[in-house]
């Protein structure tokens, strides 16, 4: 089943190009069923690409989502044209009386800023609040995941020395739990972020069930009691390129940054790198869609209520 976006989103011709099954709006009003509605916070700089990477890992299920786009301010992104946003995105004042069947919080380069001093913190606070009764579940990406924590559970921003980035190994536990249905023991993810999320604070100062780990990257995949909340520490989504963009970036901006690990040949910069995660990501979010989205969400659920 297809994915439901505007006629005119930028991904529409990427996807369709990848033969991703997308339904334009135009056509879906034609189809008499129920999509599933999936709101997506995006916190990213570049929003078209990483609108881009959430919509083709939504993509992979036999269910047909509509997605909406959120924005949490008005500010000017010196990556995103600000037609794109006005176009496609909207505020919460225009969706906090909604209702979805499932949410995603991206990360956001914010990995050395208190949270106090991140401009929108306090929005985004009402906003994971509000989650709570008002999506059936919340995916929070990366540094989502160390926002989400300090709301619900009290937990302070926690740094890592230096930024992890690169592939790296994770263990699955808990091998029945829905979300991991079809994972391998031992499978590959990327990351790229300052956050820490170690995993003796997590066992101790939360409910959570910890799904994936391990001694390089603590917490990678963790979900509450009610799977309400699913907690992903890394970056499933990334392209092949995306790290490499990152690192090329921090180059340029003289942040002398190591060599994201396990994604070179031999950790060559000059070679192209590939992914090793995409089954691994495309299974987590179909996963997540099916077993904690359509199969708790109301079907006479709306929008509106």
């Amino acid at each position: 089943m297809p994915i439901k976006i505007p006629d005119s989103l930028p991904a529409n011709e990427i996807l369709k190009a990848e033969n991703i099954f997308v339904m334009t709006e135009s056509r879906a009003v034609h189809q008499d069923i129920r999509p599933l509605h999936v709101l997506i916070l995006n916190l990213m700089p570049k929003k078209i690409e990483t609108e881009t990477q959430l919509l083709r890992k939504l993509s992979n299920t036999p269910l047909q989502i509509e997605v909406d786009l959120l924005r949490i301010d008005d500010h000017v992104s010196k990556n995103t044209p600000k037609a794109h946003i006005d176009t496609f995105y909207q505020d919460f004042e225009h969706v906090k009386d909604k209702y979805y069947d499932g949410f995603i919080i991206t990360g956001a380069p914010l990995g050395k800023v208190p949270f106090e001093q991140v401009s929108y913190w306090d929005t985004l606070v009402k906003i994971i609040n509000w989650s709570r009764d008002h999506v059936t579940s919340t995916m929070f990406l990366c540094w989502a995941v160390q926002a989400a924590l300090n709301v619900f559970y009290d937990i302070p921003k926690m740094t890592l020395p230096e930024k992890l980035s690169g592939v790296y190994l994770h263990n699955t536990s808990k091998i029945h739990e829905p979300l991991i249905r079809g994972f391998d023991d031992i499978f590959w993810a990327p990351h790229s972020r300052y956050a820490a999320f170690d995993i003796d604070v997590i066992k101790e100062r939360t409910d959570l069930t910890i799904l994936a780990s391990s001694p390089e990257v603590g917490v990678y995949l963790a979900v509450s009691p009610d799977s309400k909340q699913v907690y992903v520490t890394g970056h499933s989504e990334y392209d092949a390129e995306t790290l490499n963009n990152e690192y090329i970036r921090d180059v340029k901006a003289g942040l002398n940054p190591k060599i994201p690990v396990n994604y070179f040949t031999n950790d060559d910069p000059n070679t192209t790198p590939h992914s090793t995660w995409q089954s691994h990501g495309f299974l987590l979010f179909s996963n997540w869609l099916n077993y904690y989205v359509y199969q708790n969400t109301p079907y006479n659920q709306v929008l509106n209520k």
